[in-house]
């Protein structure tokens, strides 16, 4: 796998639950995981070809009966040794890249009214997702009995966490402008 590449690792971690079609991956990229990882197709299918010639993953035809030909991805067990692999690494790497924070940064060039209307936008897009990631939580709650929502619910109770600090940042930092 490419070391710059982690969309590889997040294809391996899906197809670890199950076998998915390149569609679906997207799917659940923009879902689950949305608030903590991107994906593109743009990135997803040049990784899938990757994956299969590297013996990762391996594609098959559905028998599905329906008008378009769907191509479903299964993890392979060299695929499997890769994304173990790479959970036991011990280096991460945690970027955080906020553009309404480089707004906020140049903001002296525009203005105070500006950067609290940038502040505001960024904040009603948090509230938004919020909304999403406790809705989460709670099915997420009633079904413990499957082993990888406990993980699943630690990835969202540390997006509600960091979440809600962001909007204490907000109501913060427009006092501050206001003053």
């Amino acid at each position: 796998m490419a070391k710059d590449r982690k969309i590889d690792v997040v294809i391996l971690g899906l197809l670890s639950h199950e076998d998915l079609t390149g569609y679906d991956i997207k799917k659940r990229i923009d879902g689950a995981i949305n608030f903590f990882w991107k994906g593109s197709f743009g990135s997803i299918y040049p990784a899938l070809s990757a994956m299969e010639e590297a013996g990762q993953i391996k594609s098959y035809r559905a028998d599905d009966s329906g008008s378009r030909e769907k191509i479903l991805y299964h993890i392979t067990v060299e695929g499997i040794t890769v994304l173990k692999q790479w959970l036991n690494e011990e280096q991460a790497a945690n970027e955080l890249k906020y553009e309404t924070l480089l707004k906020l940064y140049f903001g002296g060039v525009e203005g105070t009214e500006t950067t609290i209307h940038n502040i505001e936008i960024f904040e009603r897009n948090i509230k938004s997702e919020l909304e999403v990631l406790k809705m989460y939580e709670k099915n997420l709650k009633k079904e413990q009995d499957n082993e990888d929502h406990k993980y699943f619910l630690l990835t969202v109770m540390f997006g509600i966490e960091t979440y809600e600090a962001y909007l204490r940042w907000c109501t913060k930092a427009k006092k501050m402008l206001r003053n």
